[in-house]
């Protein structure tokens, strides 16, 4: 009670604050009444009245500068009442304030009447240029900034291609309306009540605590899963040492000329051997023959073989199905979660292609299936939660090539994601394993061809106008699927129509802080090179010199393909092997590798409830089968084929198999 009283005149003073900013006129005469008459000690607060009258007076005095040309004036207002946190920190504040470096730096040559003065006209440029060696330094690596850093030093900027849209009469009144806006979102974000600041953080802290508590149920999940190996490989510690152990004290008794007999031999070997191999040891080999311990104890040490990984319990697919089509939301939501945990954690190799071809076999999708109600109608679920399990599933199977495969062999699957992908809005996880799904199948030569008759390229180039409002995932599969579609003469035949566009696109991208998708960049830029009519409105644009910027900035590797590409730029004629036969439906170009990334299972929206069956369990003990092996031999595909890194990527790739070098 006592620190309520404490702080009673601060909480009151909040209180008043809120109703002066809302504007409960009446209501605030009648508290501030009662609180006098009760004797209530009210905090001061700085009034909302004089706040906007002060903040509008800055605002006409910043505006005035602006309109005059007035440089110092402006910018010793703007650096003393727009606080440095905001200056610095945020990306819309620090483009303006480049932009309005600009607009003071050409001020007298779009509006002096005459010649402008020179002195005065080399003050401004000597500002701007110190400018972009000091604090505009940190916008360097943005393609959209790129040609003003040249601005101080070409002689007569009016005239320059490069600068012809600073000198359009719109320009200068749209960069005003621009900078008015912004001075009224920091007018209204200054005088918020702290009683509504303090609401939205506890918001904001609330949403935060769910996210970790999810992290947290993720990692204990993940903790036992790696105890439970840990147990095992210590275990399997300990009886290594002792059997070294006794290996050495045997090696000992022979220097003394003791004899070891073959029932020792025999025993220490089956030791280092599975249990379930003990029995048939025990009774088939022969430890009288010379080097058979050796040769069984080297065998003993190899890696283990992808056939002794045991196989899963086979499931009752029937009735699996008939629940993923009729149960309850949260029934289909923890049955296709599952189904995806079995695929994704299951050993690489015999196991995981035993489980993928019992999904196959047993239509697990209903890819083979003519009927209206099928597990795939789930991508279209009106629960979010089923709608975003169900890509994450469809994902999962074209992360592996008989996975994508089977998807394939239902024209409707591809275009069920390219509709999920367009109007997918509320829900970036399902969005981003869609477009997950889509790159990879853009490894298969049909399904290209059908992406890009389908127009994916023009919505691929939209999305990625705006980069920054994407995710990693989402700006990485995006720019991987568009180089893949502009490796075919169809593909580029599309960015043709739309060239000025799509080159913007990638130059603005080739500038982008995440790294990882340069190759794909210079790809698609290379591949799209090739057809003359891009060649020249690149040329047009001054690509070269854009790319020559880079060529100072990247690393080795990039710096090669740059020049690549500055040589596919400056050519005549097309290259060698680029020609409409490319468009031929031959699987021969495809890259059939497994990619399991770790994307798959991030971020779990739903956790089991006490005694609530999930995962494998689930499955096991409610969907049990007849255990079958239904394993066979992998389809070869190209992965021996290997990508120097010197030269822009001209294969179809998908991110996860490029960053690991096509893990199987």
């Amino acid at each position: 009670m006592g620190d309520i009283l404490a702080h009673e005149s601060e909480l009151l003073g909040l209180v008043k604050e809120y109703l002066d900013f809302a504007e409960f006129e009446d209501t605030l005469k009648t508290f501030s009444k009662e609180c006098k008459i009760k004797g209530k000690p009210l905090c001061k607060t700085v009034g909302g009245s004089f706040r906007d009258s002060k903040s509008l007076t800055i605002q006409k005095d910043l505006v005035a500068a602006f309109d005059n040309g007035d440089q110092k004036v402006f910018f010793d207002l703007w650096e003393e009442h727009i606080s440095s946190s905001i200056r610095d920190g945020d990306s819309f504040a620090q483009k303006l304030e480049f932009y309005l470096h600009i607009h003071f730096a050409i001020y007298l040559l779009k509006y002096s009447v005459g010649r402008p003065d020179k002195e005065e006209l080399d003050e401004k440029i000597s500002y701007f240029k110190t400018y972009l060696e000091t604090k505009g330094a940190a916008l360097s690596q943005t393609t959209e900034f790129l040609p003003f850093y040249a601005l101080p030093f070409v002689p007569n900027p009016m005239v320059h291609p490069s600068f012809k849209e600073l000198f359009q009469d719109s320009w200068t009144p749209e960069l005003k309306l621009k900078l008015i806006k912004f001075l009224a979102l920091i007018s209204k974000a200054s005088n918020t009540p702290k009683l509504l600041t303090i609401y939205e953080n506890g918001q904001s802290n609330k949403e935060i605590l769910q996210q970790l508590h999810q992290q947290l149920v993720e990692a204990e999940r993940r903790s036992v899963t790696y105890l439970k190996r840990y147990n095992k490989i210590q275990a399997d510690y300990h009886n290594l040492i002792g059997v070294t152990a006794e290996l050495v004290d045997s090696l000992e008794a022979t220097v003394s000329g003791k004899m070891i007999t073959p029932e020792y031999l025999q025993s220490v070997c089956v030791r280092l051997f599975s249990n379930q191999m003990r029995q048939s040891l025990a009774h088939s080999v022969d430890f009288t023959r010379p080097g058979t311990a050796s040769t069984m104890l080297r065998a003993s040490l190899a890696p283990v073989k992808l056939k002794d990984v045991p196989l899963l319990p086979s499931l009752d697919y029937e009735k699996l199905k008939k629940d993923l089509i009729l149960g309850s939301d949260r029934l289909k939501a923890f049955l296709l979660q599952a189904l995806r945990w079995r695929l994704t954690t299951s050993h690489p190799g015999e196991q995981r292609e035993t489980v993928l071809q019992a999904y196959i076999s047993n239509d697990l999708l209903d890819c083979y299936s003519h009927n209206q109600r099928s597990v795939l109608q789930l991508l279209h679920s009106t629960s979010d939660v089923v709608r975003q399990y169900m890509a994450r599933l469809i994902n999962a199977f074209a992360s592996l090539a008989e996975g994508r495969l089977y998807l394939a062999q239902n024209t409707k699957v591809l275009q069920m994601l390219e509709g999920r992908l367009k109007e997918e809005d509320k829900d970036i996880i399902t969005r981003e394993n869609v477009l997950g799904a889509l790159q990879k199948f853009s490894l298969r030569r049909p399904l290209q061809t059908a992406m890009i008759q389908d127009g994916l390229i023009f919505w691929l180039v939209d999305v990625l106008k705006d980069p920054d409002c994407l995710s990693d995932y989402t700006l990485e599969y995006s720019v991987a699927l568009l180089m893949n579609l502009c490796l075919r003469s169809t593909g580029k035949n599309m960015c043709a129509k739309v060239a000025g566009l799509v080159l913007k696109v990638l130059s603005d991208l080739l500038g982008h802080e995440n790294h990882e998708i340069q190759p794909y960049v210079n790809g698609a830029l290379y591949s799209i090179l090739s057809v003359p009519s891009i060649r020249e409105e690149a040329r047009a644009m001054g690509m070269e010199d854009i790319l020559r910027c880079f060529i100072k900035e990247g690393n080795a590797e990039m710096i090669r393909q740059i020049e690549f590409i500055i040589k596919q730029l400056n050519s005549e004629e097309l290259p060698d092997g680029v020609l409409e036969s490319d468009d031929d439906e031959d699987e021969d170009d495809e890259e059939d590798h497994d990619i399991m990334e770790a994307d798959l299972d991030k971020d779990e929206l739903i956790q089991p409830q006490l005694g609530e069956l999930s995962g494998e369990k689930l499955l096991t003990t409610e969907y049990l089968g007849i255990m079958t092996n239904t394993g066979k031999t992998r389809r070869k595909g190209l992965a021996n084929v290997q990508w120097s890194g010197d030269e822009p990527l001209q294969r179809p790739v998908t991110p996860g198999g490029h960053r690991n070098g096509y893990p199987v």
